[in-house]
């Protein structure tokens, strides 16, 4: 089980390989969430310390950022140090592997219905054969999406995470094995649809991207900051229906920039094609400064190496 969202107990079923997967804790799910009892909140007791403002009941507010029954907050943030150092290392891992590809791995997060998976298979018939490409798609049950997926003629490799709400890198490890001829390409990981979780789990990816769509609602980066606190770039997708809407663009923008002042935001539309340009030339964008920093890193290695000559 995960200290940090509460999934992981059972078994990840990655395409043709059975997976028991869990982060080896033995304690109940820390959702942050309000429930009826009679109990004081008690730190001695092991309860999250709860504060009350008028109607509103807020169990974020300890050093965990979590509520957990029976777990005191300085356990939970000890759990959640360990499942994350241990996931931090399966990333390097990952990250190592990338950039002996020049892989440009992506890592797209959002809440479900976002258009994640349009927006993908309009992306990859847009860039055609130019690159290789492949795709690692994260759903709790299916292979509804990787199918689609293979459609396009790209490489994917299903995930189904069962109770869990995200992946890990170790999962994305496991998935990436299963790839071919990917250097020099493009790698996009589909995240479970999950606009909490996600956040704190690097998966060794280059970017992280989230998608919001415009039939949401404009406060969703400030009800789900660290999410886009976490990214590098906001996809503002489906923009074909904000004539149908009221959604006030200005303020999503807004709200993403207060939790994140460096966060880049493109307005597309997968299915008008308007915008996908613009993220077409962010992704060749920072694909060629990866590269050029990974050309950099060895010409120093070499460097380094003949000081020792």
């Amino acid at each position: 089980m995960c200290t940090v969202c509460g999934c992981g107990e059972g078994e990840t079923h990655i395409e043709g390989h059975h997976h028991h997967h869990d982060h080896g804790q033995d304690h109940p799910h820390a959702h942050s969430h309000a429930h009826h009892h009679d109990h004081d909140h008690d730190q001695g007791q092991g309860h999250s310390p709860l504060l009350a403002e008028g109607q509103n009941l807020h169990y974020g507010r300890g050093p965990a950022h979590a509520h957990a029954p029976g777990l005191s907050q300085s356990r939970m943030v000890q759990i959640e140090q360990d499942i994350l150092g241990k996931n931090d290392r399966y990333a390097a891992q990952n990250r190592a592997r990338f950039d002996a590809l020049s892989l440009f791995a992506l890592n797209l997060v959002s809440s479900p219905g976002s258009g994640k998976t349009t927006l993908l298979t309009r992306t990859i018939e847009l860039l055609g054969t130019r690159l290789p490409l492949a795709v690692i798609e994260g759903d709790q049950q299916t292979a509804n999406d990787a199918d689609r997926i293979r459609a396009t003629g790209a490489q994917a490799v299903q995930i189904n995470t069962g109770k869990g709400c995200h992946l890990d890198a170790h999962m994305v490890g496991h998935a990436l094995e299963r790839l071919d001829d990917l250097e020099g390409g493009v790698l996009f990981i589909e995240n479970v649809g999950n606009l909490v979780c996600p956040a704190a789990f690097d998966l060794g990816e280059a970017h992280k991207v989230a998608i919001l769509s415009v039939t949401e609602g404009e406060d969703k980066p400030i009800k789900y900051p660290d999410m886009f606190h976490a990214a590098d770039l906001m996809l503002l997708n489906k923009i074909d229906l904000l004539p149908h809407l009221e959604f006030d663009v200005d303020a999503c923008i807004e709200y993403a920039r207060r939790v994140n002042p460096n966060i880049e935001v493109i307005q597309l539309s997968a299915r008008s094609g308007a915008g996908m340009e613009a993220w077409l030339a962010w992704m060749e964008t920072r694909r060629s400064a990866r590269i050029r920093e990974r050309i950099e890193a060895l010409k120093q290695q070499a460097q380094a190496l003949e000081a020792l000559l």
